[in-house]
């Protein structure tokens, strides 16, 4: 599961789907409608919010503003609890840099000419998704897989 803590402009079409699709799934667990990824580490976040669901809802509502923007048809029906405001949860700027690095590694392979268009727009630290206000700090220790070596 990837639930991308960077702003969804940054995602190429296959990431802003995948993106999209890990959100969906991500609403079934805090409604506790799913008997899978319940323990997932990057749910905390959103299971931390007061209102899980309404979060997971503005993570998705954010993603579907992003796709409609590019022209892509998500089905907003899909969201629970679109909600339009909602208190941010805080993001390390370190876990902002290590998802623009691991996303750029998965481009350099998949889609070249998107990873050349957001390196124009890179900011340091990357924009987070609308969902998170950035606090200084390292990468996340709910960060798992072959980058978390990054720590070091």
């Amino acid at each position: 599961m990837r639930l991308w803590s960077i702003h969804p402009l940054y995602l190429d079409w296959k990431g802003l789907g995948a993106n999209w699709r890990e959100g969906l799934l991500a609403q079934a667990v805090v409604q506790g409608k799913t008997k899978g990824w319940r323990n997932h580490p990057q749910l905390n976040r959103f299971k931390e919010h007061e209102d899980p669901v309404a979060a997971v809802g503005f993570f998705l509502l954010k993603n579907h503003e992003e796709a409609t923007r590019r022209g892509y048809n998500y089905n907003l029906s899909k969201i629970v609890r679109p909600v339009e405001e909602i208190e941010p949860l805080e993001m390390t700027d370190g876990q902002l840099r290590y998802e623009l690095a691991l996303l750029s590694e998965r481009l350099e392979r998949r889609d070249p000419e998107w990873l050349k268009k957001i390196e124009k727009l890179t900011d340091d630290p990357p924009r987070p998704h609308p969902l998170f206000s950035t606090v200084e700090g390292d990468i996340e220790p709910w960060e798992t897989g072959y980058w978390k070596s990054l720590r070091g």
